[in-house]
């Protein structure tokens, strides 16, 4: 066994860097019709990569599988609009952030009686993804009686199927996640105008990695400085 790991590597290509993504969140990351992956955080990391002279390769995860894979070295970067917060930031490394998202309440088209989350009531059942905040935002609702059950899926497209099967009455997810799938769904889903607050997204890297952290943050600046960072937000977020 030492014989054939010394021959073959026993390990991926220590110079081309790995990131995980999870791509079913439209227009951060998605896979198009090909297979690609494809977003803003694709071409953002990407663009910070080329900036920084190193070579990044995406593979995809769960979402909560994300911070256990940078944690045993099966990735070493985190591109899939994680939000920052104080729980997660115990357990990794977090770049400057990217970009700030507002969070949004989808409800079934013909739903007149929820306008806000301060219209969710004890009976209802309200979805989003697992392991992302919107996660724990309705988990502590469920925890506080403010709704009957927190109803938390692997991906957001299961979510929206839920919705649209009435097996729960809302989804929570990113206000720029919501818009896309409302595109392609408007006729049986909307959002509501009320919006939660912004939360932080940001690159994240196994804790201590601080030669990784300072490239990607040095690469983030530059990116925004020389403009690539709004030609991409003018690509990705147009409306």
């Amino acid at each position: 066994v030492v014989a054939m790991c010394s021959m073959v590597g026993c390990g991926r290509d220590s110079d081309v860097l790995i990131a995980g993504t999870e791509p079913t969140y439209p227009p951060f990351e998605s896979a198009d019709e090909e297979g690609n992956l494809v977003g803003f955080d694709i071409d953002l990391l990407n663009a910070i990569a080329e900036d920084q002279g190193f070579e990044v390769e995406f593979q995809s995860f769960e979402f909560d599988a994300l911070i256990p894979a940078v944690q045993s070295d099966s990735c070493d970067i985190i591109a899939a609009a994680m939000n920052v917060t104080p729980e997660r930031a115990e357990e990794v490394d977090f770049s400057d952030t990217y970009f700030a998202s507002a969070k949004t309440v989808l409800v079934k088209s013909d739903n007149t009686t929820i306008t806000s989350p301060e219209d969710f009531t004890k009976d209802m059942k309200v979805a989003a993804q697992i392991g992302t905040s919107e996660a724990d935002y309705v988990q502590q609702l469920a925890n506080d009686g403010k709704i009957k059950e927190a109803v938390v899926l692997n991906q957001t497209t299961q979510c929206i199927l839920q919705l649209q099967n009435g097996d729960v009455q809302a989804v929570v997810m990113d206000a720029p996640v919501a818009n896309v799938y409302l595109a392609k769904n408007g006729d049986t889903v909307k959002a509501l105008d009320a919006q939660i607050d912004p939360a932080d997204m940001a690159f994240a890297v196994k804790k201590g990695n601080t030669e990784l952290l300072d490239k990607l943050n040095a690469g983030l600046k530059n990116v925004v400085d020389n403009g690539t960072y709004d030609e991409l937000v003018a690509k990705w977020f147009a409306e």
